[in-house]
Formats: C-alpha cells, structure tokens, sequence
C-alpha cells in the first residue's frame, strides 16, 4: 500500500497560527474505486486566505474542519485511473489539499492544457492569484490610460501581476512592499514605476512621493496602516479593489483612520472573492497563460520542499517571509 502523508488541521489558532495547530498524518491509500482517478500532487500552494479558514468565525466560507486535510490548490499527474476521461499522464490542477495524493471522481479536475507554462505556474500567476489580480484590476478598479495605480503586497503572488496588467493598461503604477529587496525586484523586474517600502518610514510621505498626481486605483491585500495612508492620497472617483487584509490575520482589530475621505472622494470600494465570479476564469486564465507563455508576465517562486515542511512554510508567508508566489514541492 502507498502512504499519502497529509497535514491535518488539530487545533484553532488563538491570535498567532502555530506550528501546534497542524499535524503530520501516514495514512495508506485505499484502492480506487470504478469511476476514480488517483493523482500525486506534485506541488502545494500556500495562500493567506488559509489563515482566515482556520478560524471558527463567520466568514465567506466555512471554517476548515479540525482534524481534516487543510484546505489548498495543488497540481499533479494522474497516475491510476478507473475513469474513461481520464488517462495515467494527464496534468491536472484540483483542490486536494495539504497532501501528497488525491482522489477524485474526475468532477473537481481542471486539465493543465498549456505545455510552455510550468506546473507551479498554475497555482500563481496562471492560476488563482492570477485571476484574482485580473479581476479585481480590471472589473473593480477598471484602468484608463495615465491614471495612477496603487497595489500592496506588489511583490507577491497576486499583487505583482496587478501592476503589470496596470502597466499594460498604460498606468502609472506604484507598488507598496516590505524591504529594499523587494521593493528593487517590483521596479526592476516588473517594471512598476516606483515602490513604497513600508518598513522604511512614513508611508504617506513615500506615496505623496512616489504618486504626485494621486491615486486613482488601489488594489488592497493587506488593510491597517498601509491602507490608511493609501486613504490619504487617493483622487476623487478613486476606484478600491479590497482582496485581502493579511494585517488582521490574527484577530486583530484594524479600524480605518479616515473613514470620511471614502465620502469625500466619492471612493468606490468594493470586496470581492474571485470564486463567486467563475464566468470570467476562462477569459482570465487564457489572457495570463498566453502572456507568461510568451514572456510578458513576469513571476517569481518560493518553494519550499516537502509536505512536512508546509506548515514552517504557511507561518512565514503570513510573515512576508517568502518572495513572490509560496509553493510546496511535494516530490
């Protein structure tokens, strides 16, 4: 028999997530059954949405089960099938989880169709930050040529791919990112036309800076002061694309400062999860394959190697200790 090691959520997080609240399990694999398919997942991704999953609290989706296989996207190849759609070989992406096998009735696998496009890919930029960034860009904050951008989290799996699409929109774009290193990899690599390194100073000095003419649309994934400072330069009409607010995590409270420039400006704000707007994955996913494929988006990895190791991992993302998309290697 195959053992599937798996990494099992035993326990909430009170304030800061811990490695206690996470468990390696062995379990061996059951033989497939008619109409199944049994693939290795070759690699893991690792998202803050996870955190706000562990909490027992009332949210957009339900709280991940303890005791269960935490919740995650993960790609792989089909290795055993006793299903007619699908053949031993086949790439595939599923939500299988913090584990090193799957099997599924075929219902939840999504065909990785595109060959010049790296497996790991698929869990960042031609995968669901990619689409999350394309859509909150382009169906919240809607870009016209000249306006200026504003994008947190710019190094990372999602933010990074906002402010090349805003670049390719003909925007101004001004990243906010945490130290010199990667605030240098959003201008140089991406292409942004500045970057606000929020461990540095005064925030809303640095914007004022980087921005002159304000700010007419800001992609948000991260909320706190980051978010207040962003409030204070923002244009009339300006346009907020709320993804994520990662500083508030842990339970944390994270009041807005100056909730009346939202009237002042006439601000539209809007919060959005990208799995409530499934019509437009398929024009997403082919427009940021396409563009990685051909080299005109640009992403960066941290892989980290082994199952065992994701939980490490997931702690450090929340961190900001990784750089661009995290990944878990699984083989």
């Amino acid at each position: 028999m195959t053992i599937n090691r798996q990494i099992l959520l035993v326990s909430r997080p009170k304030g800061e997530a811990t490695l206690d609240n996470f468990h390696l399990a062995a379990p061996e694999l059951p033989e497939l059954g008619e109409g199944q398919v049994l693939v290795r997942n070759f690699y893991l991704s690792l998202d803050p949405y996870m955190r706000g999953r562990m909490n027992d609290t009332k949210s957009y989706a339900p709280p991940q089960p303890l005791d269960t296989v935490m919740i995650g996207a993960t790609v792989g190849e089909v290795i055993e099938s006793r299903h007619p759609e699908w053949q031993p070989g086949d790439a595939v992406s599923a939500m299988f989880g913090w584990q090193e096998y799957g099997i599924s009735d075929g219902s939840n696998l999504q065909r990785l169709r595109d060959s010049r496009v790296p497996m790991s890919v698929y869990l960042g930029a031609a995968g669901m930050p990619g689409v999350t960034a394309w859509y909150g860009l382009n169906r919240i904050i809607c870009p016209k040529p000249g306006e200026t951008v504003a994008v947190s989290a710019a190094s990372g799996a999602v933010g990074s791919v906002v402010g090349q699409l805003a670049k390719r929109a003909g925007c101004r774009v001004v990243g906010i990112a945490g130290g010199e290193q990667k605030c240098d990899y959003v201008v140089q690599t991406l292409g942004f036309d500045a970057c606000v390194d929020y461990k540095a100073g005064n925030v809303y000095e640095a914007l004022r800076a980087a921005a002159p003419d304000g700010i007419d649309g800001y992609f948000e994934n991260v909320g706190g002061e980051v978010l207040d400072a962003v409030m204070r330069n923002l244009n009339a009409h300006s346009r907020i694309a709320l993804c994520g607010m990662i500083s508030g995590y842990n339970g944390d409270p994270i009041p807005m400062k100056h909730p009346a420039l939202l009237l002042t400006n006439r601000v539209r704000l809007e919060g959005f999860i990208v799995t409530e707007h499934m019509d437009v994955w398929p024009q997403a996913l082919k427009e940021l394959t396409d563009a990685v494929a051909a080299g005109e988006l640009r992403y960066r990895e941290t892989i980290t190697q082994g199952i065992e190791n994701a939980p490490a991992a997931f702690l450090g993302l929340l961190k900001g200790e990784n750089f661009g998309k995290q990944i878990v290697r699984l083989v």
